[in-house]
Parts: structure tokens; C-alpha cells; sequence
């Protein structure tokens, strides 16, 4: 008669699965089994790819046609403060970024090429809108911007002269200079970023990142100053139409990123990855996203906690984007989370709602 004999190794590798399941279990239970998003009446048809909570009362949302709203009751009601234009046609313009202090001051960001891609800044809630940036560049296109603090951001445009541009504020938005490309490492042909849900680009615990695409499989790039910049596959498929749309950090470790092909709303494969070293490498999940996911919000003092949206649905992982679940299937663009029990997502159809975590 023989006898199994359960070695330390094996009595080791037992608890530390033990431990990691329980983990896990305590991130999940934190949580209600459903959950769902509540829409907020925005009055309006326009997609909203430009996204940004202050509180849980105040959030300004921008996107197609020139159009920038505000709310400062939790959504109860908007107020439209769109940026008058004139003499130029306002509604040619999509505000796919934006960045908001208080119910007074915000930053929006205008895509496209030449001269279409511009920054405007509001200090009176959007009663008045201050040109600080107009591209001059024809080969420039400005996807998305990021800011560490209220004073200094950086905005990413697609490859000029094969590697991407950088332009930097160091004073909340009223002014922009061209950051030299000395330390940014070249651009593969095909090469661009996302102007999908304004985190192209993410600041984060004192170092910087951008998402790529149009190559596969999609890059991410690190930097610890903003100027010096390092690369990294992502472990997300890339394509034409596909790659990294966004990444986040919720620390100076700990990344995930989201992407997938927007032509494929539906592809579900390699297409969310997760960092523990900085971004330095990218580990793909081990169940994905339900689809293609443009945007991913890490939730504040929920370890390991993020929620993904995308045109077919919305997907919450509880273990740093290692495994995630579907919670929804209706479509957004953007999520911001911005406490602990508070996510907001804004996308088509003036869709902007609100997903309570408590």
C-alpha cells in the first residue's frame, strides 16, 4: 500500500493558490452581483468620446459637433456650453478630449488634421472658450491629452516625421510647446494612436504612457519624464483597425490596457493585457473583454478593481485585468471612475451614465 506524501513545495503552491482565490473573492464580494449603468438626460443625439468627472456632481462631457456639456447635480439635468466658434463653423469640430478642474475650468481637445486639431480653455464654465492651441503642422493629427496635475499635461499626435509629437503645457492649458523627439523612439510604418476615448495617453503616478495601433501586435510607451521614452509590445492584437485604444495605471507598477479591432465590435481575443513591472511588459489576459473595448478606468481603493467600456458592452475586472465579466451590453466610449463607488461612461447617442459601485 502506497501512501501520497504532500511535499512543502506542493503544500506552499496549495496556500498560495488558496490565498490568491480568496483574494479575488474578497474583490468581488465588495461588490453588488448586478450592476448596471443609469443614464443621465442629456438632451442630446452627440457622441461623447471626451469625458471627465470632477466629483460626483460635477462632470463635463465633449464630442461631436462642436458640443461640450455640464452638469453639477449628478447628472439631474446638463447645461449645453459649447464653445462659440464664429466666424468658423463649430459644429465641424469633435471635442474627443477633455480635461476638467472644477465647474469653472476645463480643457477640450478639437481632432483632425492640420489645423482642425486644437485646444481651447474655459476659466467661466464654459461661458467664454480661449484658443491656446491650433496645429500648423500638416502631418499632425492630436488624439488625445493627459495631465499629471492642473498645471502640467501633455497631448499626443500621430507620427510626424516617423515618430510621435508631444506638445506640453505647464500651465493648465494656456499655452502648448512641441516637445522634442530626440527621446521618443521611432514609429513603425502604419503606426498611430486612438482618438476614441481621450486615455491615448495616460499621466500616472509620475510617469507617462501612450497607446498605439495600426501595427500588430500594438505598442505601449513608457516615460518617466515625458521626454525620454521607452517601448513595449502590448500583447494586444493590432491591425488597421485595431490595437491599444487605452491604458491606465493605478500606480507606478500596476497597468492594464484595452483595445481590440473597431471594425469587429464583437472579437473578443487578445484584446486586454495587464502590467505589474511599470509597463515594461505586458501579460495578456486570461479572459478577455467581451469585445472591443475603447476605454478602461481603474476604480479608486478597489484593489485590482478597473471597468472597460466599449460599443458592445461594458466589463469589470476584479484581479488587475487578469480575468474579466461582461456587466453590460449597451454601447460607450469613455469611462472615468472616481471613487470608490462611482464610475461615469459617456459615448453615442448622448449616452452619459453613471454606475454606482456602493
Amino acid at each position: 500500500m502506497s501512501f501520497w506524501r504532500r511535499s512543502p513545495l506542493v503544500t506552499t503552491l496549495l496556500a498560495w493558490t488558496t490565498c490568491t482565490a480568496s483574494l479575488q473573492n474578497d474583490y468581488s464580494s465588495n461588490f453588488p452581483s448586478n450592476l448596471t449603468w443609469t443614464t443621465t438626460p442629456t438632451n442630446s443625439t452627440r457622441q461623447f468620446r471626451g469625458l471627465s468627472p470632477v466629483s460626483d456632481k460635477i462632470v463635463w462631457v465633449s464630442g461631436t459637433a462642436g458640443t461640450v456639456l455640464r452638469t453639477t447635480n449628478g447628472g439631474s439635468s446638463w447645461i449645453n456650453v459649447s464653445p462659440n466658434l464664429l466666424p468658423e463653423n463649430a459644429t465641424t469640430f469633435e471635442f474627443r478630449d477633455i480635461r476638467a478642474y472644477s465647474a469653472k475650468v476645463a480643457v477640450i481637445l478639437s481632432i483632425g488634421e492640420g489645423n482642425a486639431s486644437r485646444i481651447y480653455l474655459t476659466r467661466d464654465g464654459g461661458n467664454t472658450w480661449k484658443p491656446t492651441f491650433i496645429n500648423s503642422e500638416a502631418t499632425a493629427f492630436y488624439d488625445c491629452m493627459a495631465f499629471e496635475n492642473e498645471r502640467h499635461g501633455l497631448a499626443m499626435s500621430d507620427p510626424v516625421d516617423g515618430k510621435f509629437r508631444l506638445i506640453e503645457t505647464w500651465n493648465g492649458g494656456a499655452t502648448w510647446a512641441i516637445v522634442g523627439p530626440s527621446g521618443m523612439p521611432a514609429a513603425i510604418t502604419g503606426e498611430f494612436g486612438f482618438a476614441a476615448s481621450g486615455t491615448c495617453i495616460e499621466a500616472a503616478a509620475g510617469r507617462w504612457y501612450i497607446a498605439s495601433g495600426g501595427v500588430d501586435p500594438g505598442r505601449i510607451f513608457r516615460s518617466i519624464n515625458g521626454r525620454d521614452w521607452k517601448v513595449s509590445n502590448s500583447s494586444i492584437a493590432g491591425g488597421a483597425a485595431a490595437g491599444v485604444f487605452s491604458v491606465r495605471f493605478r500606480d507606478a507598477n500596476h497597468g492594464v490596457a484595452v483595445g481590440g479591432d473597431y471594425e469587429k465590435p464583437a472579437g473578443n481575443v487578445n484584446i486586454s493585457s495587464w502590467s505589474r513591472d511599470g509597463g515594461a511588459t505586458w501579460t495578456a489576459s486570461e479572459s478577455f473583454p467581451g469585445g472591443y473595448r475603447s476605454g478602461v478606468s481603474w476604480v479608486p481603493g478597489r484593489r485590482g478593481t478597473a471597468v472597460a467600456v466599449g460599443t458592445s458592452g461594458s466589463d469589470i475586472t476584479y484581479d488587475g485585468g487578469r480575468n474579466w465579466r461582461t456587466i453590460d451590453n449597451g454601447t460607450f466610449d469613455a469611462v472615468e471612475c472616481i471613487e470608490k463607488h462611482l464610475c461615469w461612461a459617456s459615448g453615442s447617442r448622448g449616452r452619459v451614465a453613471r454606475l454606482d459601485l456602493a
